[in-house]
């Protein structure tokens, strides 16, 4: 006890003198009005204190004595990590997509952790694809909770492309085009992403003036809100990507004319030549057009060949070699004639994606012209390799990526589709491994880029701690304090559950866990594993068993709403896999039965995610509608968010599927339904019908939803 209160003595005395040395702006005010918005007066309560970072990291403290808690860190965001850790460990209690477990306890209950440092200068989120797959048409309230959740999980490093079509108009007009020869360039605002990469043009287009100018205002918001907390965004650079009218101005220029997912040509984007001076002039313009609306900036994202492979002769590899290198030198020298102290920031999704394209040399010759203290590279899938490309980590096969700075991330999800899925163990240990490699280079961040938000919540809570421990997180330790604070306890069945969910679902990453249900016939193209084991099924029962103990915890009923909403879905993919196997057999009347069962149990899945929060069609079309400023525009953007979640466009049809209330019943269901009629080859046209049809929720939730999910486990085991 002694020792103790002698170790507190010398270490208060240390951080006092350490705050007196004064961080160059504010970082106590945004922290404590972050932490005001999540526990209200509460805050009031709490002593805040400047601490300076430990060799350029980031650290944070916290000490809860005698009912006062005392929060310590080197920055804003350090600060909300640790009120995040305190809340979790000592608390009990979680903030989520999905919810809350706030305890009232009060006083502050006693707890310590003395200097957690951060092992990365830099921590990453978002994908560029989030502002497609989930954040299209957020307006400011959703915005700025998720700005909360990226500050209360440590994030220092987001993504901010918002209004990048905006700057890129002012742009273009000041190379000569008309505004509506640069309206026609742009796709709608839930496929705006990947007319940001270059792999789409044109598509449920055209933008309104309306939509411009409200981006704009969005991202001032963004912007402050991200600035404030000291957080360091990613703007939007010019990767090369030009409107046709621009190349029929120019007929001169050797555009390139790249192809991606299946369109047709005249969706697909031309790029400009390394060697042609539009390049530079073009970029430059970008950055100033940027900060002139939005302040000066550091880092600058530009992909010029997301899944795209240059279209040159493969066999002449140093003319190969020649182009790449004029390409990252052009990429560098076009952000840097707009901002000499800007850093390319580039995602190197692609050269693991596209790894038979992307060998040493190649990737030595894209970066070989870039000075190395300009350039980053976001290693994004790291969790692909073992999981879908059969290869070591991207990392690894090009050395820590030849001296450039470099971010070690996941992409925890493709499209934001909903079932549970992820490698708890490999997240919870690879970064480490890479933090510890001879061969690592200079690693100097971590992160997550989930192609979409609002699922799998306890992936990125542990995303999150990864982003501060320079140690494996031990599981069992982990999961028993994560349930506790998500849940209010653990009980023994409750850690049984977890431990076959980690064996199960949490230890399976595919790029495309779907039911076949959702794709009406199995996708050939595309592996749509989903885990529908015994194993699965009794971790669901055993979870479902805590509800007498566990139901008052909101937490504990949204997660219970859904796993079992995916335990009936399990049953009804049996029923659907017998009725095409019976239609292809010929046997209509077996068919015709086992689709009914199939049907009676989906709708019963429907009725029961309209109780959750996150998992209903209704919100997503709600915040298109509200995104448009007339009839017009808001049936268009009802129409373009539907299209992104169901059909998609080119050969990406349900990609995204979703595990959604409504959708389920309306789209899916009668999907399958038709199927099994002699109008089978009208379903691209019923598609389109329900994609530009105006929709409303007719689903009705159950009375009381955790009864009527223990009643359906019920129902579907007899």
């Amino acid at each position: 006890m002694i020792h103790t209160i002698i170790k507190y003595l010398l270490i208060s005395t240390t951080l006092f003198f350490c705050s007196c040395h004064k961080p160059k702006t504010d970082i106590i005010t945004p922290a404590k009005q972050l932490i005001e918005r999540q526990i209200g007066e509460r805050a009031q309560s709490i002593h805040f204190e400047y601490i300076e970072p430990s060799d350029g990291k980031d650290i944070f403290e916290v000490i809860a004595s005698d009912g006062r808690l005392t929060l310590r860190g080197s920055s804003s965001v350090a600060i909300c990590y640790a009120f995040h850790t305190y809340m979790k460990e000592a608390c009990k209690s979680m903030k989520t997509w999905s919810g809350e477990h706030i305890t009232s306890v009060m006083p502050w209950p006693d707890y310590e952790l003395y200097e957690q440092v951060s092992p990365y200068e830099l921590r990453y989120f978002l994908n560029v694809c989030t502002f497609g797959y989930t954040t299209p048409y957020w307006d400011w309230e959703r915005w700025e909770k998720e700005i909360d959740r990226m500050a209360l999980y440590g994030v220092n490093m987001p993504l901010a492309t918002v209004a990048s079509e905006a700057i890129a108009e002012r742009v273009w007009l000041r190379m000569g085009l008309a505004k509506e020869e640069i309206r026609e360039f742009f796709t709608a605002p839930a496929h705006l992403p990947w007319h940001r990469m270059g792999n789409l043009n044109k598509w449920d287009g055209p933008l309104s003036d309306a939509w411009q100018q409200n981006q704009i205002i969005l991202q001032h918001q963004i912007l402050t809100r991200m600035r404030e907390l000291g957080m360091q965004p990613i703007a939007p650079a010019f990767a090369g990507f030009v409107p046709e009218a621009f190349v029929q101005k120019h007929p001169d220029t050797q555009f390139r004319h790249m192809r991606w997912g299946g369109f047709d040509e005249e969706y697909n984007a031309y790029v400009l030549p390394p060697d042609s001076p539009f390049f530079e002039e073009i970029g430059k313009l970008f950055v100033e057009e940027w900060e002139k609306e939005f302040g000066e900036n550091t880092y600058y994202l530009s992909d010029s060949f997301n899944e795209m492979e240059l279209p040159i002769d493969k066999e002449d590899k140093e003319a190969k070699y020649k182009l790449l290198a004029e390409y990252g030198e052009t990429i560098y020298k076009s952000i840097a004639a707009g901002n000499p102290d800007a850093v390319w920031v580039t995602q190197g999704w692609t050269f693991g994606y596209q790894h038979s394209f992307w060998d040493k040399e190649s990737l030595k010759a894209l970066l070989s012209n870039v000075p190395d203290d300009k350039m980053i590279i976001i290693d994004l899938g790291n969790d692909y390799p073992k999981w879908v490309w059969n290869t070591e980590q991207t990392w690894k096969v090009h050395d820590g990526f030849y001296g450039k700075k470099w971010i070690f991330s996941y992409v925890p999800n493709f499209g934001g589709k909903n079932t549970m899925t992820g490698d708890l163990d490999m997240y919870a240990s690879s970064s480490v491994k890479a933090l510890c490699a001879a061969n690592k280079g200079n690693l100097i961040g971590f992160g997550s880029a989930p192609e979409g938000l609002e699922n799998n919540e306890v992936v990125y809570e542990l995303l999150a701690d990864m982003g501060w421990s320079s140690d494996s997180i031990d599981l069992d330790d982990w999961m028993k304090m994560y349930c506790e604070a998500r849940y209010g306890g653990y009980p023994d069945a409750m850690e049984e559950a977890w431990k076959l969910f980690r064996k199960t679902a949490y230890s399976s990453l595919y790029s495309y866990p779907r039911f076949t249900w959702q794709t009406v016939i199995p996708d050939q193209r595309r592996i749509s594993k989903i885990d529908l084991s015994d194993d699965y099924l009794q971790a669901i029962r055993l979870y479902a068993s805590c509800a007498d103990e566990l139901k008052s915890s909101e937490l504990y009923r949204n997660d219970l709403i859904e796993f079992v909403s995916y335990y009936v879905a399990a049953k009804a993919e049996n029923f659907y896999k017998q009725a095409l196997k019976d239609d292809l057999e010929n046997r209509v009347l077996a068919a015709q039965r086992n689709l009914q069962q199939t049907v009676d149990l989906l709708m019963d899945v429907d009725r029961l995610l309209a109780s959750h929060p996150l998992y209903r069609l209704e919100e997503w079309v709600e915040l298109a509608r509200n995104s448009g400023t007339t009839l017009q525009e808001k049936d268009a953007y009802e129409a373009n968010a539907k299209r992104l979640i169901t059909s998609w466009g080119g050969i990406q049809e349900d990609y995204a599927a979703r595990f959604w209330s409504g959708l389920i019943k309306d789209y899916y269901i009668p999907r399958i339904q038709l199927y099994f009629t002699k109008d089978r080859d009208k379903i691209r046209e019923w598609e389109e019908q329900w994609i530009t049809s105006p929709w409303s929720n007719s689903t009705t939730p159950f009375d009381d939803p955790v009864k009527a999910a223990l009643n359906l486990i019920e129902k579907t085991n007899k």
